[in-house]
């Protein structure tokens, strides 16, 4: 199974540094001064008090060459539809697609664009790049979910992460899955953003704030989609609660650093009054 990894920053990167580490035949695609290190220097995960480095054959997109079996996107949302575009050459309708980007309907959006095997997917992580080369993963929160139609190609995929030593699940009711995941993070990358601190400094100081912006997101998926997900408002909470407390998001990160944010996925996809007076408060700081 040649695998493709589309974007190595804190989710791709950690992704390609175990599937290479675990021998898997995996290539990663990036950009800049970041590939130019992993070339280099090979990836380098620091994860808590320890740190590893691997060799990862990574190049830029658009110096693909070959078929690959599995395609994973770990690009931003609004980038995921020129990378598919890029990658589209490289695949075929057996390939295996998933997108672990932020937000619920980038499935939808990949099946709209090709006739391979798209595969609903989300990932929980805490992870960033630290410095060029470097991935850094806090806590221990690691969970890849994805699932669908093709049991085959889920057993596949679910084969890769079972031999990298990865954590994964593959529910039944995928669609459930994402939102269990969005609520979280829609909710925490939005006031992370908002008031440009912590999840811990926003469970600390906005606890009642956050718990009214889950309740709305849950509200939100029961009415667009049907989905029942009330039961994550206090999940979601007592998540918040135990990621270290200087854990972030990478919308926050993103608005920090002054780069191209997710904010339409993450704020805006909610249409709801308290999430929309944030979404406009954080799109005017855009555009001032």
């Amino acid at each position: 199974m040649r695998i493709a990894v589309v974007g190595l920053g804190g989710v791709g990167g950690y992704l390609a540094a175990m599937f290479a580490k675990s021998g898997l035949d995996v290539v990663g695609f990036a950009r800049g001064e970041h590939l130019r290190a992993i070339r280099e220097n090979g990836i380098t995960v620091v994860e808590d008090e320890t740190q590893w480095s691997v060799p990862l054959n990574a190049m830029e997109l658009n110096a693909a060459e070959g078929h690959f079996d599995v395609v994973m996107f770990c690009v931003k949302s609004y980038d995921l539809e020129d990378a598919y575009k890029q990658m589209a050459k490289h695949l075929d309708n057996s390939s295996i697609l998933l997108s672990f980007s932020n937000g619920v309907n980038n499935g939808e959006t990949l099946r709209k664009l090709s006739n391979a095997v798209v595969l609903d997917s989300c990932v929980y992580i805490l992870s960033h790049v630290e410095k060029a080369g470097v991935i850094r993963k806090k806590g221990k929160v690691f969970a890849a979910v994805f699932g669908g139609d093709d049991t085959d190609a889920v057993q596949k995929v679910a084969a890769l992460f079972e031999e990298a030593g990865l954590r994964y699940k593959t529910p039944s009711d995928i669609r459930t899955a994402l939102w269990k995941k969005y609520i979280f993070i829609a909710a925490f990358a939005t006031l992370t953003s908002y008031y440009d601190k912590s999840i811990g400094y926003i469970y600390e100081h906005h606890y009642e704030e956050a718990k009214t912006l889950l309740e709305e997101i849950a509200a939100f998926a029961k009415e667009s989609e049907g989905v029942e997900i009330g039961d994550e408002v206090q999940k979601a909470l007592d998540t918040a609660a135990k990621v270290p407390y200087d854990s972030s998001t990478s919308m926050h990160l993103d608005f920090q650093n002054s780069k191209k944010v997710e904010l339409e996925s993450l704020s805006g996809y909610v249409k709801k009054p308290l999430m929309q007076k944030y979404y406009e408060a954080l799109k005017k700081r855009l555009d001032a």
